[in-house]
């Protein structure tokens, strides 16, 4: 790995985002055009994502179960807006085992169709319900232009689905979901999202409603970093999703769907980095804390790699992530630029003379140079350290929410709007007019990114065309 500046962020946002991700080995382009190649540094931060949000589902009460690749063509049909939505994106198996097929089979874009083919065939009484199922996989959909993470032709997710007996329970676990999403980016990649419903314009293909959690990259741009659906009883109707209930009357079941993918990696890194690399949140840091030794004779090695193997011991035995770095080939200040770029909380320095002062140096990656730079006791060690990472994932939401609050405008009038959108976000009344919302997006690429929960009830005027409006919403442009 070269030690090679990056682009700087103020010079090429997009070029600095591409070369982070592949000289931090997040990820690679693959042969085959549009799709990755997820390298085990990114992967192993994926793991980290999939543990703490499977952690969140089953204590909802939700379970994982695996599904299909291959969806017969017929199940997208079932569904006119969903087929719709996606026709332009699907990849459809015509051949296998050399024959042609009788019916095509779409590479799954998303699971709706297929699982309540199943829901339909296990949901038989009220006494089944809710169905709360989670999974875990891959899937694909045609992008024209891709970037890695951010938008790839074959991407990792989870994907929830669940079916119930009413519409408010239904409408219940929607916003719980959106709520468990709210909960795992502020608290674990110290993203700060704002958790809104989407319009009609915006929303899933199929759904009744889509709420999403919206985040603002350092470029300004908002990032839709996860998304829950109440799907109504479209797709119940569709499949066949019935149940007796109390009464022995047949219902139809009200269903939901819900995820979050590798796109959030890419959201992770935009909030967080620096012209140094990646700034890796600790909670989710596949590597916490990295120890450097330094030595120059081979008297010193001895020294210094005894102290290096006690405390990698004490910090791996508090459950500390801790990798030691006894590379022999390069230099110690090789391997600072090398854990810098990607993007390691915490660095330890131990050389002879922190041996004869019973200390260690410390470097805080949040904190550029002399200013993140402390040098504390041995004894303790994996205490200080731990107050220190919590500091750190502290330290880390806390700038990027206020970067977030000081590029959110509430613009006075339209030319102002158009104006606040090439470099931030507009908070602004608006109608809920279809026309509005295209008008701002022709002349500005801006969308609205969600309408906020939690609004006090207000009245103003759309920003668009000044008619009464009872609801803002955020306009930004975005990934």
């Amino acid at each position: 790995m070269s030690n090679e500046k990056l682009t700087p962020r103020n010079v090429d946002f997009s070029e600095w985002y591409n070369q982070i991700v592949q000289r931090a080995e997040m990820a690679d382009y693959a042969p085959v055009r549009g799709c990755m190649v997820v390298r085990p540094y990114g992967w192993a931060l994926w793991e980290n994502i999939q543990a703490a949000l499977d952690k969140r589902f089953k204590e909802t009460g939700h379970v994982n179960a695996a599904f299909p690749l291959f969806i017969p063509m017929s199940f997208l049909e079932k569904e006119k807006e969903h087929v719709e939505g996606f026709s332009p994106e699907l990849a459809v198996v015509t051949i296998g085992g050399g024959e042609k097929l009788e019916e095509p089979l779409v590479v799954r874009p998303t699971s709706e169709t297929i699982i309540g083919a199943m829901y339909s065939k296990w949901i038989q009484s009220y006494r089944d319900l809710p169905v709360l199922i989670n999974q875990w996989g891959n899937v694909v959909r045609w992008e024209l232009r891709t970037r890695l993470f951010l938008r790839t032709l074959e991407f990792y997710w989870q994907e929830g689905h669940t079916a119930h007996s009413t519409e408010q329970e239904a409408r219940e676990e929607t916003m719980r979901m959106l709520q468990v999403y709210t909960d795992f980016a502020v608290n674990e990649a110290a993203v700060p999202v704002i958790p809104g419903i989407k319009s009609q314009t915006e929303k899933f293909a199929g759904a009744n409603m889509s709420t999403t959690i919206e985040a603002m990259m350092q470029d300004t741009r908002a990032l839709q970093s996860g998304t829950s659906h109440f799907l109504g009883q479209n797709f119940a109707k569709a499949f066949e999703i019935k149940f007796l209930d109390e009464n022995n009357a047949l219902q139809y079941c009200w269903t939901t769907s819900w995820g979050l993918s590798t796109r959030f990696i890419g959201a992770i890194i935009m909030t967080h980095g620096d012209d140094q690399g990646l700034i890796m949140p600790p909670r989710l840091a596949p590597i916490q804390v990295v120890i450097v030794p330094i030595f120059k004779s081979e008297p010193e090695t001895a020294a210094v790699m005894e102290t290096v193997a006690r405390i990698l011991t004490e910090l791996k035995t508090t459950g500390i992530r801790v990798k030691v770095d006894d590379r022999k080939e390069v230099t110690p200040g090789f391997k600072f630029n090398d854990w810098e770029m990607r993007g390691v909380p915490l660095r330890i320095e131990i050389g002879p003379k922190d041996i004869e002062k019973g200390t260690v140096a410390l470097a805080r990656r949040d904190k550029p140079g002399r200013e993140g730079k402390s040098f504390v006791p041995q004894a303790g060690l994996s205490s200080i350290i731990g107050d220190i990472l919590t500091d750190i994932q502290k330290s880390m939401l806390a700038r990027a929410t206020a970067f977030r609050d000081s590029h959110i405008f509430e613009p006075k009038d339209y030319p102002e709007l158009t104006e606040v959108v090439q470099n931030g976000w507009a908070y602004s009344y608006w109608c809920e007019s279809e026309v509005c919302e295209a008008k701002v997006k022709e002349e500005t690429k801006a969308t609205i990114r969600c309408m906020p929960l939690g609004q006090e009830e207000s009245h103003g005027k759309c920003i668009v065309c000044g008619e009464p409006a009872r609801n803002k919403v955020y306009f930004a442009r975005a990934y």
